[in-house]
């Protein structure tokens, strides 16, 4: 191995292929006309509180599995506020539909990924409380979101029942 040259181990590059192709599917998997492409994770956004829970263990996942792979606390962090952005604007409807299959947060992060991984990493560079932090703070995001549809539901459930009330009498 020459100095000045990163090499990337290949249990490292099949993970990163393999995250790759998890990132895809979500963003950008189905052709439209035109040349556009999206995911399931936009079409998943429709199923109303179901959708985004789902696409946000997937997005996790894929930083979950990034902190194994050793992406630094910045990269980590970055892909957190990928996912948040995207997982916030997606809690309004329509709007945040269209907004996941634009903004792509899971090909971002697997691009910052890859851009890490090939880049030389400093020798002894423990952050592990630092990635456990962010593992932390993924596990807290997806919790909110879970609240906030539940609470969401529950608030257009009492709504629907207000409505039907006052429309009976």
């Amino acid at each position: 191995m020459s100095k000045g040259k990163s090499t990337m181990p290949s249990s490292k590059g099949k993970k990163l292929q393999h995250l790759k192709s998890l990132s895809r599917l979500l963003d950008s998997i189905i052709p439209l006309p035109g040349g556009y492409r999206i995911g399931i994770d936009g079409l998943l956004g429709l199923i109303p509180g179901i959708g985004d829970i789902a696409g946000g263990v997937a997005s996790s996942y894929i930083i979950i599995e990034s902190a194994r792979l050793g992406a630094s606390t910045t990269t980590l962090l970055r892909m957190v506020f990928n996912v948040l952005v995207e997982s916030i604007i997606g809690l309004i409807p329509f709007l945040g539909d269209l907004f996941d299959f634009v903004w792509k947060a899971n090909e971002k992060n697997t691009a910052l990924m890859e851009k890490q991984l090939h880049e030389p990493q400093p020798p002894n560079s423990p952050e592990y409380r630092l990635k456990v932090t962010v593992v932390v703070i993924i596990l807290v995001l997806f919790l909110s979101i879970v609240v906030l549809a539940y609470l969401g539901f529950m608030i257009l459930i009492r709504l629907i029942e207000a409505l039907r009330g006052t429309g009976t009498s």
